[in-house]
């Protein structure tokens, strides 16, 4: 049987952390005289009293985690704190329901970028202000759990960033904790330097502080219906198109570079095939809408570039609505939002060093069939690759297509077309924000969904989020068992 005391102590105390974190909305909202300022102050209280029950009734019980635990913790942690984080959400003036409340949380914590809330351009500062920091939370969160956790769970082919990750830092910094922390302040300085930029080309403070936050997240979350075709702006573009970048790279890579390596992000394998395929990306797409659209190079790039980026990332910020370009830009959007940016980022998907596994063993097997006495052996940043990774990416790329599906005909059930319900379900477990079509689109959002379909959004962006395996290895009855 599971000691759960450990796992509640560890959830009591996230918990605290998040009502923590409502204390700025609510100081905010009192400056700025809206009445939601006492909505933040009782959820925080709310919150902070459930999460300490937690914390006392079970203090004593160790802070070390096996395997189970940390299996649970993780997917408890997604699942809980949205329903406190949508507290101050749906009682506040926007009148939402509990439902929208706890998608528009799920949305954020898990960088997701989903939105059903309307009229952005005139709601409260501090439901806006939480909106980017549970993304900004949420981020750092999903960086923290890729370098820790994620390798240790084996989930889905991280294995292979265990002895990597660890193994060049553990000379200077002996603890996870410790790398965490370094970790943390880059995410942290990255936020400023963005949030200054921002202000640079033109944005108001409060405009370029959430901003920051939902960028370097890679979470999509703006105060616009417009996302950033409010700003209109090349300035604005370029740096969200730079930071959204930033945000998509290895955060443990950037250590390395302060630690005297500046040349580590284009060592390392995972990181240059995506800083490539961003290339690749903003060249292409620029060409075509110059070609077939009549573009001038500067809307071309401004346009292009931004909106592929931005839904490669996962980040889910819109310029213009890119659906309108037809069907080859359509597939093209849709393709991308699959793939995702590198493992220990804020970003999401499928990850890119999954298809560079997967493509170096199909070479190595056609090299083997050319070949058969030679001997070839698939290689990920100069050292074999075992054949547990290689199992566990195929596995968690089938059951990532599958869920994908499944997760489609739910929502199709629920009396959606197929356009809005298979880009429903991709945004929900690729976590990456608007879809496709007029009803979830990027001019649209996804208040028109039923409840239903909702629910079904918000388990996907969890699964999605925590990289399948870590969620759906709870439903089975061998992790119960002594």
């Amino acid at each position: 049987m599971i000691d759960l005391r450990p796992v509640l102590f560890t959830l009591g105390s996230l918990i605290v952390l998040l009502a923590a974190g409502m204390i700025l909305p609510t100081i905010v909202d009192l400056i700025a005289g809206n009445t939601d300022w006492q909505t933040f102050a009782i959820a925080m209280f709310l919150t902070a009293l459930i999460g300490g029950m937690l914390m006392l009734s079970t203090r004593g019980s160790g802070d070390n985690l096996n395997l189970r635990q940390a299996f649970l913790v993780t997917t408890l942690a997604w699942a809980v704190l949205p329903a406190f984080a949508a507290l101050p959400i749906s009682f506040s003036d926007l009148n939402l329901s509990f439902t929208d409340g706890y998608f528009e949380a799920m949305s954020g914590l898990t960088t997701t970028g989903s939105t059903v809330i309307t009229g952005l351009d005139y709601a409260p500062p501090g439901i806006l202000l939480w909106r980017g920091l549970l993304q900004w939370f949420g981020g750092i969160g999903i960086v923290v759990m890729a370098v820790a956790v994620l390798p240790m769970l084996q989930v889905g082919g991280m294995q292979v960033f265990r002895v990597e990750s660890f193994e060049t830092v553990e000379k200077i910094l002996p603890r996870a904790a410790q790398i965490s922390g370094l970790i943390s302040g880059v995410y942290v300085a990255f936020t400023a330097l963005c949030m200054f930029f921002y202000m640079l080309a033109g944005m108001g403070a409060f405009d370029a502080l959430v901003h920051s936050m939902t960028t370097i997240a890679t979470g999509g979350f703006s105060n616009s219906d417009s996302s950033f075709g409010k700003f209109d702006s090349l300035g604005t573009d370029t740096v969200c198109l730079v930071f959204m970048v930033l945000g998509s790279l290895p955060f443990i890579l950037f250590l390395q570079v302060l630690r005297g390596r500046p040349l580590a992000l284009w060592r390392d394998e995972q990181a240059r095939g995506f800083l490539l395929l961003v290339l690749f990306l903003c060249v292409g797409i620029t060409l075509w809408l110059m070609i077939w659209k009549n573009f001038t190079l500067e809307e071309a790039f401004r346009y292009g570039s931004f909106n592929i980026i931005s839904v490669l990332t996962g980040t889910g910020f819109a310029s213009t609505d890119y659906g309108q370009w037809g069907a080859f830009s359509v597939t093209l959007f849709f393709v991308a939002m699959f793939i995702g940016g590198c493992a220990g980022s804020t970003s999401c998907g499928i990850k890119i060093f999954r298809f560079q596994v997967l493509f170096k063993f199909m070479r190595s097997w056609i090299e083997r069939m050319v070949q058969p006495n030679g001997v070839f052996i698939a290689r990920f940043n100069g050292r074999p690759i075992p054949d547990d990774v290689r199992a566990s990416v195929m596995s968690f790329m089938t059951l990532f297509l599958g869920i994908f599906l499944i997760l489609a005909f739910a929502i199709a059930l629920t009396g959606e077309d197929w356009i809005t319900s298979l880009s429903a379900a991709g945004t929900a477990i690729a976590n990456v924000g608007p879809g496709l079509g007029d009803k979830v689109g990027p001019s649209g959002n996804f208040s028109g969904l039923t409840d239903i379909a909702k629910w079904l959004m918000s388990f996907g962006m969890l699964i999605g989020r925590l990289e399948l395996f870590s969620v759906l290895v709870l439903f089975s009855p061998g992790f119960w068992r002594a």
